[in-house]
């Protein structure tokens, strides 16, 4: 179990999840429906699954790519403590458990998970053919305020896109912080991503770009909801910002020592607060 925790990186799903649970009580609080414990223990479950499933089918496509590469060769499929076989195993059946849940929470999300699933496990496959594989996994976790907000509403609204939109930005600057560590290594094997095709430096000044839009739009969605929002979120908006803006002080071009800190620990606590405070900001009155 621990190495399979280890192989999707369980703790990362901190980054979508608060994003997928502002989704989920922003549709409770605009369709006026009451709270659903079943409901929200599926929506979790539904972001665990396809989280674990997108990642372990990352970590099985580049298992060979992986294997060649001293940061990551020490992977669980590359150092053998989890077969290739048992991995798309996993991958199968993490997919199986997201269609199910979907299937009891309503029609519309039922349909839309395959397009989910092609979403998140396609992306493994896009860094062999476009330097925008960034925007792709962005486009994943963005899913999840909006599909939280589907399985409560039933339907479309234009403030949780606004908020996918924000994962998708957010999401997309900070995988191009993280990729500079392979920018050697993707560049010697033809692989494609932003800080191989256009060096550490341009890289960076596209993240800090990509981060001033996540800003600009957690701003303009908190004007877009203010009647739903209020001193709470414009805490949360607040510290949120400012902690896009640290990360970018942490990560120098030629200095990557502080990636992880700025990758994992930044941004994970970012999330965590913005949807706390945001939750509690439509919670209470």
């Amino acid at each position: 179990m621990k190495n399979y925790l280890s192989l999707v990186k369980f703790s990362h799903t901190i980054f979508a999840m608060p994003f997928a649970l502002i989704g989920f009580f922003l549709a409770t609080t605009e369709t006026g429906k009451g709270f659903d414990w079943m409901l929200l223990l599926k929506v979790v479950l539904c972001m665990v699954f396809a989280r674990t499933a997108a990642m372990a089918f990352n970590r099985w496509a580049d298992r060979d790519i992986d294997s060649k590469n001293p940061r990551t060769a020490n992977r669980e499929i590359p150092a053998g403590s989890i077969s290739a076989t048992n991995a798309l195993y996993f991958v199968v059946v993490n997919c199986l458990l997201f269609i199910g849940t979907t299937y009891f929470i309503n029609n519309l999300a039922f349909f839309l998970s395959p397009i989910a699933l092609i979403v998140v496990l396609g992306y493994s496959y896009t860094k062999r053919f476009t330097a925008l594989c960034h925007f792709v996994l962005g486009v994943g976790l963005a899913l999840a305020p909006i599909g939280a907000y589907i399985a409560v509403a039933n339907q479309f609204a234009v403030l949780p896109v606004m908020y996918s939109f924000v994962v998708l930005f957010w999401v997309s600057g900070f995988d191009i912080i993280y990729a500079l560590q392979d920018e050697e290594f993707d560049r010697s094997l033809g692989l494609n991503s932003i800080p191989a095709a256009l060096g550490k430096k341009r890289a960076l000044m596209i993240s800090n770009v990509l981060h001033a839009l996540t800003a600009l739009l957690v701003v303009y969605a908190g004007i877009h909801g203010k009647e739903i929002f209020g001193i709470y979120y414009l805490v949360g908006a607040t510290l949120f910002i400012g902690l896009l803006a640290y990360q970018h002080f942490l990560v120098k071009p030629n200095d990557l020592s502080k990636v992880n800190l700025a990758f994992f620990t930044t941004n994970g606590i970012a999330s965590a607060i913005f949807g706390a405070l945001v939750i509690a900001d439509l919670l209470i009155d």
